[in-house]
């Protein structure tokens, strides 16, 4: 079952969003916070033992809060804290005028117990880029409830990230 927006406002499942104009009938739009540029490679392994995530460089907004970002894959983080509860999970999709745009967000599955701001993969396929504006929505997360409560919660290293 996905949760309407009525459901989302009285559940507190979202933190620091910057209007109620963010909240959907089905969703919520999260609002661009943070790019960052990646500067390494990356090294994934099965138990997480040799784990090494990409080194990424903060790119900065100019004086009218924009930012130009050329072809390329980038890093994102949101306003947004989220809050998942244990019976529940989440989903994040672009919003539709990114698309329209020639870029998109990757995202993973936001795990029952998970809570933070999460950060994202931003690629920018469009050959003359794309204009992004600090606060810009820019995705939206979907909250799904779970046919019970699972025993096991997100204890991830990303939990609490970006407090």
């Amino acid at each position: 079952m996905i949760l309407p927006k009525e459901h989302i406002l009285k559940s507190n499942l979202i933190s620091d969003f910057l209007s109620e104009e963010q909240f959907q009938p089905s969703g919520v739009d999260l609002t661009l916070k943070k790019v960052f540029a990646f500067k390494g490679i990356g090294r994934i392994d099965f138990d997480n033992s040799e784990r090494k995530i990409s080194e990424a460089k903060e790119l900065k907004f100019d004086g009218k809060e924009w930012m130009k970002l050329g072809q390329g894959a980038y890093k994102v983080s949101f306003n947004e804290y989220i809050k998942i509860p244990q019976d529940m999970m989440a989903l994040v999709f672009p919003r539709s005028s990114l698309l329209r745009c020639g870029a998109t967000l990757h995202t993973a599955v936001w795990d029952p117990g998970y809570e933070g701001r999460g950060e994202m993969l931003l690629s920018v396929y469009n050959k003359h880029g794309i204009m992004l504006k600090k606060n810009a929505r820019i995705g939206q997360i979907v909250f799904m409830k779970l046919v019970e409560e699972t025993k096991h919660r997100y204890e991830g290293v990303y939990k609490g990230e970006h407090r």
